[in-house]
């Protein structure tokens, strides 16, 4: 793996661009985070790729495109062993709380080599505080990876490991727009949590980033899912080159909570938990959570926003679990 460039701040986050193959395009990405106030010795977030580029071309994504292929096991664990050793070099981290998250370039469930990767990530390291995070849309056909995930799970991170399902809207063909793959709908997503879930275990959660024109019915998601076993988080929608292209709006003002009190006031009223949850504003500015600089770097054509394009959100009247729009 070498190293191509370093983007942003060692108190806040920084993005890595690598190439892990010899020839063009063979690039990927990886960030270490922090979420002030919160110190490195007390939380630290690492989100790594696991393929080159991405198939799946999410609408609001900058990922999408020169898609080379999957990473191999090794190759994944290459950016997590470069961010841990520049800061651990003897592999103790410390730290109560030390996520990594498959949530950077490509979708997780379509490489095969992701499950060995897991299972070879809980002896690399001591580190108790050790949590993997999977962020996934759910792909059909891809069902051996999700029962392969209960098994590491039970067998090496029980009660540590966090499974995201990205749903975005309550509509189907609305989200079928967002994310133009084949892929589970709410009730098979509900059907695998009743599987996967133990006393015990983190809650499954369910990722809404809530866009202007697709919309959120908590009271759909209160027909399909236990609020026992699922979680509720809302984001804003991440100001990408993509969402400047297509013309998409967040529904959720990070710099206005108010914005999102209904619908998450909403989601309470079934039961739910719900985390509203809004980076440090200045990560746009580093590209930590929403530009892609590999697309920087292979197009010379992107550019990392700075700011959202929000829409105001307005209470509607009426009953308090109308769906959001």
């Amino acid at each position: 793996m070498r190293i191509l460039g370093e983007f942003g701040k060692e108190d806040l986050a920084k993005v890595y661009v690598a190439s892990m193959r010899e020839g063009n395009g063979y690039l990927v990405e990886f960030v270490e985070s922090l979420q002030p106030p919160v110190p490195r010795e007390e939380k630290w977030v690492l989100i790594i790729s696991s393929s080159f580029g991405c198939p799946v071309n999410c609408k609001m994504c900058d990922a999408g495109g020169h898609y080379l292929g999957k990473l191999t096991k090794d190759e994944i664990l290459q950016q997590i062993d470069h961010m841990v050793r520049r800061r651990f070099p003897d592999g103790r981290v410390p730290i109560p709380k030390f996520k990594v998250q498959f949530a950077r370039m490509g979708e997780p469930s379509l490489n095969p080599d992701v499950p060995d990767a897991l299972r070879a990530l809980a002896d690399v390291y001591d580190a108790p505080g050790l949590m993997p995070c999977i962020s996934t849309l759910a792909p059909v056909g891809r069902g051996s990876f999700f029962d392969e995930l209960i098994d590491i799970k039970d067998a090496h991170y029980s009660g540590r490991f966090q499974l995201q399902f990205s749903v975005h809207t309550t509509n189907g063909q609305r989200r079928d727009e967002l994310m133009p793959i084949k892929k589970w709908g709410l009730p098979q997503i509900s059907e695998y949590g009743e599987s996967y879930f133990r006393k015990g275990d983190r809650k499954l959660t369910l990722n809404f980033a809530m866009t202007q024109g697709y919309p959120v019915d908590p009271e759909v998601i209160a027909e399909h899912f236990d609020p026992a076993k699922f979680f509720i988080k809302i984001t804003p929608l991440n100001p990408t080159a993509n969402v400047k292209r297509k013309r998409l709006r967040s529904v959720v003002d990070p710099h206005d909570e108010d914005s999102s009190r209904q619908i998450t006031d909403s989601f309470r009223d079934f039961g739910f938990d719900v985390l509203l949850s809004i980076g440090e504003l200045e990560e746009n500015k580093i590209g930590s959570n929403c530009g892609q600089f590999v697309s920087i770097i292979q197009d010379g054509g992107y550019a990392v926003r700075t700011d959202y394009e929000t829409l105001k959100y307005a209470p509607r009247k009426g009953r308090s679990n109308q769906g959001v729009t």
